[in-house]
């Protein structure tokens, strides 16, 4: 079989993205330059691999800059293929989610409700979606919580509603990360009675650290079964209540 060349639009074409998404992955650093003959450039296996690559993490929530340096990282150690893989996930450091600024209009616009009511504005602030800054901007730490916000405003769920429920969520979560370091903190680090030493800490800080990811791919799959599991019996209780009664009879 002969080697892949491909133009930048069959490329695209391959790897369900666009020509100026490409450019865009070069010029960041995250795809190399094409192989040029005359004024042509041609893509190979590589390219598509990583533009594969770059799709799944950006669907795991990985903001192109994290993307780049996992990119970099794992280019120097080895294989990409291998990227994905849990075995390499335990040990690579979790990348946060690059933080987005907005301005109140910009806020107000994708949730309508908080400009009649300041309340839900200084609920929003209290949950740590938003955080103010100067000039009447605000920062939130999680783009992709504004966006789930955004998604559940447009089915119809009011704004107080989704910020009850993200308060509900941060205590839940909560107990889940005390239970998840716990793992840690009882069964690798010494006994409470001895002080750690300047290397033992380092160790159970860098051990907390790769925990992360884990206890996020360990979390992914349950909430879904139990996502699964809530909507089934939502649906058979619907059912229950409009199935006709056997008063009736005799």
């Amino acid at each position: 079989m002969g080697r892949m060349q491909l133009r930048i639009d069959e490329l695209a074409t391959h790897a369900g993205t666009t020509s100026r998404n490409i450019r865009a992955y070069q010029a960041r650093g995250l795809l190399p330059p094409p192989t040029l003959e005359g004024r042509t450039g041609y893509y190979g296996e590589e390219h598509l691999h990583r533009l594969q690559i770059i799709h799944e993490l950006q669907e795991r929530g990985f903001s192109l800059a994290a993307i780049g340096e996992l990119l970099r990282t794992w280019a120097q150690g080895g294989d990409l293929g291998h990227l994905l893989g849990f075995k390499h996930l335990l040990a690579a450091p979790l990348v946060d989610e690059e933080a987005a600024r907005y301005t109140l209009a910009e806020l107000l616009e994708r949730f309508p409700e908080a400009e009649g009511d300041p309340e839900l504005l200084r609920r929003a602030i209290e949950l740590d979606l938003i955080r103010p800054e100067a000039e009447g901007r605000y920062l939130a730490p999680s783009p992709l919580l504004i966006e789930a916000g955004e998604e559940l405003i447009r089915a119809g769920v009011p704004l107080g509603a989704i910020l009850d429920l993200v308060a509900l969520l941060r205590a839940d979560i909560a107990g889940i990360a005390d239970r998840f370091v716990a793992l840690v903190t009882d069964h690798i680090t010494p006994p409470p009675d001895r002080l750690l030493d300047e290397e033992e800490l380092a160790g159970t800080l860098e051990t907390l650290g790769r925990l992360r990811p884990i206890a996020i791919e360990v979390v992914r799959p349950l909430m879904a079964q139990e996502l699964q599991r809530a909507g089934e019996r939502a649906i058979q209780q619907v059912a229950d209540e409009q199935a006709p009664t056997d008063g009736g009879a005799s």
